[in-house]
């Protein structure tokens, strides 16, 4: 099993739900993101997704889109990022880490070279956005053997007939898109989004965690009470591109995870 699956099964077993937080790698450098990274366990969160920069980030918000440039303009690399890794399991071995972010920069590293350095740094999932299903022999496929999981995103227009295509090669779990459209563009809500979670889980045994639009503390308990976790990402990239200081970020990552903690 990966650290992935065996979270999950430990939240499962304590009937409790995720909390998963994203964070840019390198924004606003590789320190103070590395900080932050190593201080969100503390703060609660169970898995953590680490945003890979790229150049045209076409799914992700202005609040993204903006720690990817950010990240970017500080020489942030696919290589830094898998040090960022490595220098996170020198005192974490348990945490799981979800890389998150589009195909061409694997693609240009060469995909068994790139999945031999993410395994080996300590990744355990991947979300690549802009791989489809009809793709898994691409990335997909070569990760599951490689001992990576593969996380795909279901969407409010991922109907019934393409759902089973979607949830084909997935595993570690499936993350529900509470909303239509980029990252960070509305509120997500508990009403619209537990029938759609619902309708996931008759499909598939994995786990369905719910993001974009998740804000407080309030909305992650609403949110994961209608699903087995939340994810929030936007709204800790936002404080981190405040300037506020990294503890105060964690402070706030912790308002989150109590929140999602006690749905």
């Amino acid at each position: 099993m990966t650290r992935i699956e065996n979270t999950f099964a430990a939240l499962r077993a304590e009937g409790r739900k995720a909390f998963v937080a994203y964070i840019m790698a390198g924004d606003p450098n590789v320190d103070t993101s590395l900080a932050l990274m190593k201080g969100l366990p503390g703060a609660g969160v169970d898995v953590i997704e680490l945003g890979l920069p790229f150049t045209d980030p076409m799914a992700d918000g202005p609040t993204i889109q903006e720690a990817g440039q950010r990240a970017l303009a500080g020489h942030m690399t696919l290589d830094q990022t898998l040090g960022m890794v490595r220098a996170f399991r020198e005192d974490d071995d348990e945490t799981p880490i979800v890389l998150m972010g589009y195909y061409n920069p694997i693609y240009s590293r060469g995909v068994d070279r790139f999945l031999s350095q993410a395994r080996e740094a300590g990744i355990d999932g991947l979300i690549i956005v802009d791989l489809p299903p009809e793709e898994d022999d691409e990335l997909c496929i070569p990760a599951q053997k490689a001992g990576l999981n593969f996380i795909r995103l279901a969407t409010p227009t991922t109907d019934d007939k393409r759902l089973p295509k979607v949830l084909e090669n997935t595993s570690g779990f499936v993350y529900y898109v509470s909303i239509t459209g980029i990252t960070g563009a509305a509120a997500a809500q508990a009403a619209e989004v537990g029938p759609e979670v619902a309708r996931i889980k008759a499909q598939t045994d994995l786990p369905v965690i719910v993001g974009f639009g998740i804000r407080t503390p309030d909305t992650a308990r609403e949110i994961a009470g209608t699903a087995d976790g939340c994810v929030v990402g936007s709204a800790i990239v936002s404080e981190m591109a405040s300037g506020r200081k990294t503890e105060d970020v964690l402070a706030f990552v912790k308002s989150l995870a109590d929140g999602a903690h006690s749905a």
